[in-house]
């Protein structure tokens, strides 16, 4: 462990601040990721419009924005996401008008400063808060764009201090990595506590649900979770890593070996505990 003081003293990585992302890698194990928006998708009340107008933050490839077209039929469901990537793949597969006269289309944004244009019926994210940096700071404004009756609701990762993130966060701060990669590994520390976001939802005047959920999921094929962080928090470093082809396999060589001696293979696969935080909170008929 390093002290705080030689923290502080560490410079922050020159890395691309917007990580490449890989559609494909991302779904591969698309039905556990798709699972807590399920569990969130089923708490979210009715909305006060049959043509629901709603948004979807960090859509990534779109897999989840179909369902909420599933839902609401009739709705207009623009998906938002800063990865070209993932807008390329969820366009490709997921856009145009759905069979209940509504549509689905994506659209780039950056979630750090993205404000509603016009009023909605849901804000929805699954899964992209946590690489919001002071996200609760946007609350009030998404919040006040609802329709009186609209509900912001959202599922973020709580898994910082599992094996899987934990890892990744002291190979990047390694002497001989921290200056290209420091604090790479450790992007959710900024997330709050649940009864945090309770406090801050219910202080905006929303009747708020706030919990945490620990998925104790079973993972096939070698090296399970391995292939599942390649899909997520090892994007910010891999892309930090750009084509240093010989630091790039000197790290997942590394970090592959460790996990697989965090998470060692069952007779019926490899279990990957995953806790998550959800809210759901519904603007009151009063503005927020």
């Amino acid at each position: 462990m390093h002290s705080d003081t030689a923290q502080a003293a560490v410079p922050p990585p020159t890395a691309p601040s917007v990580p490449v992302w890989d559609p494909q890698q991302y779904l591969r194990h698309s039905g556990h990721r798709t699972r807590p928006f399920l569990d969130l998708l089923h708490r979210i009340p009715e909305l006060p419009t049959a043509r629901a107008r709603i948004a979807d933050l960090g859509c990534g490839p779109g897999n989840v924005t179909a369902l909420l077209a599933r839902r609401w039929p009739a709705a207009r469901i623009t998906g938002f996401d800063l990865s070209p990537q993932m807008l390329r793949r969820a366009a490709e597969d997921h856009a145009g008008p759905t069979p209940g006269g509504g549509s689905l289309d994506f659209r780039p944004a950056d979630l750090t400063t993205w404000l509603p244009d016009e009023p909605y019926d849901l804000i929805v994210s699954s899964a992209a808060l946590q690489w919001v940096p002071g996200h609760p700071g946007s609350f009030a404004a998404w919040i006040n764009a609802l329709r009186p009756g609209g509900t912001f609701a959202f599922q973020v990762p709580d898994n910082v201090r599992a094996p899987s993130h934990a890892l990744l966060a002291e190979l990047c701060d390694a002497p001989r990595r921290r200056h290209r990669l420091g604090g790479l590994g450790a992007r959710y520390t900024h997330l709050l506590e649940p009864a945090e976001y309770l406090a801050r939802l219910t202080e905006l005047g929303c009747a708020a649900d706030v919990w945490e959920t620990g998925y104790h999921q079973l993972l096939q094929g070698p090296d399970p979770v391995f292939e599942w962080v390649k899909g997520t928090a090892l994007r910010p470093v891999l892309t930090a890593l750009g084509d240093d082809r010989e630091a790039i396999d000197a790290l997942l060589t590394e970090y592959r070996d460790l996990l697989r001696a965090a998470y060692p293979p069952g007779p019926r696969g490899t279990v990957f505990p995953f806790r998550r935080i959800f809210a759901v909170a519904r603007k009151e008929h009063l503005p927020c």
